[in-house]
């Protein structure tokens, strides 16, 4: 492979849309925290910080998987289960290195935003990929916990500290979490079950499954209200609600279409716009707290 080639495949294996999305996040932790734009270092090595720390835990997770990958038709053309990353060692150290420098510039942040990047990995890479995805149906609620830190980063490398409204902040992303991924597992069922993955849509029933999703569902968006019916300030006010308001109405009848007639068609629906209605809340978010500051 030429140079060019190679750089590609290991951008490919760090999962760059999940990671986009993550780093979305922690941006919007940034501003939020800030009532605005923060000063430009901080900015642009708290937005390093996650981006590197995202895409070393999803190469690791991806070393983890090698196996599995193999297994599923939906990744088996993953760099190492196609073998453009051959031995599989070499995406261990890119992800190992990967997870030092992030680590190293979170903490060059500040030490609690070291402390969250350090946790954020291993939630990711040791209690979710290498303890429960193969064990338990659980595996995406408690190793979820990691999908929250990019947006504590961001607030941390602003002000230093943990508050409610960073904590809401992160929740609602570990909320997002099981919507996003049971869509997608009940979606591509068959290949979990070829694979043991016993993630929840792989070892219920399709009726069981979907109202599972919608729960989770509901709860997520009624979570997403809570902080401008607490009043937590800037970043939750009347844009935010609106937004809220509306992007939820769209996933609730997304999910109670699910329900009606569960297909693996309607999964991917509501799959493919989990993503589009996580972005446009934090969008909302970052608006509401420039516009109040």
């Amino acid at each position: 492979m030429t140079l060019t080639d190679t750089a590609k495949v290991y951008m490919e294996v760090t999962k760059p849309k999940i990671w986009s999305l993550l780093v979305f996040t922690a941006l919007g932790g940034l501003i939020v925290a800030a009532r605005g734009l923060p000063n430009p270092l901080t900015l642009l090595l708290g937005l390093a910080s996650v981006t590197l720390g995202s895409a070393a835990a999803n190469t690791l997770t991806n070393y983890n998987d090698r196996d599995i990958d193999a297994i599923m038709n939906r990744t088996k053309q993953r760099p190492i289960p196609s073998q453009r990353i051959n031995p599989p060692e070499k995406a261990l150290y890119y992800g190992l290195g990967l997870a030092i420098l992030s680590v190293a510039s979170a903490l060059a942040l500040n030490v609690l935003a070291g402390v969250l990047m350090l946790a954020g990995i291993l939630d990711n890479v040791v209690v979710y990929s290498k303890l429960l995805k193969r064990r338990s149906p659980t595996n995406i609620i408690l190793g979820g916990f990691s999908g929250g830190m990019p947006v504590m980063i961001g607030y941390a490398a602003v002000t230093g500290t943990v508050d409610l409204a960073s904590v809401i902040m992160a929740a609602l992303v570990v909320l997002w979490i099981p919507t996003h991924i049971w869509s997608l597992a009940l979606h591509s069922k068959d290949d979990y079950m070829r694979a043991n993955i016993p993630m929840l849509p792989a070892v219920v029933r399709e009726p069981v499954a979907v109202r599972c999703i919608a729960s989770t569902t509901i709860l997520m968006v009624i979570f997403s209200v809570l902080p401008f019916v607490f009043n937590l300030g800037p970043g939750f006010g009347t844009v935010y609600l609106v937004s809220a308001a509306i992007l939820g109405a769209l996933m609730f009848a997304l999910n109670f279409w699910l329900v009606a007639r569960p297909t693996r068609e309607r999964a991917w629906v509501v799959f493919k716009f989990s993503s589009p209605y996580l972005a446009l809340l934090f969008i909302g978010m970052m608006v509401d707290a420039v516009l109040i500051h």
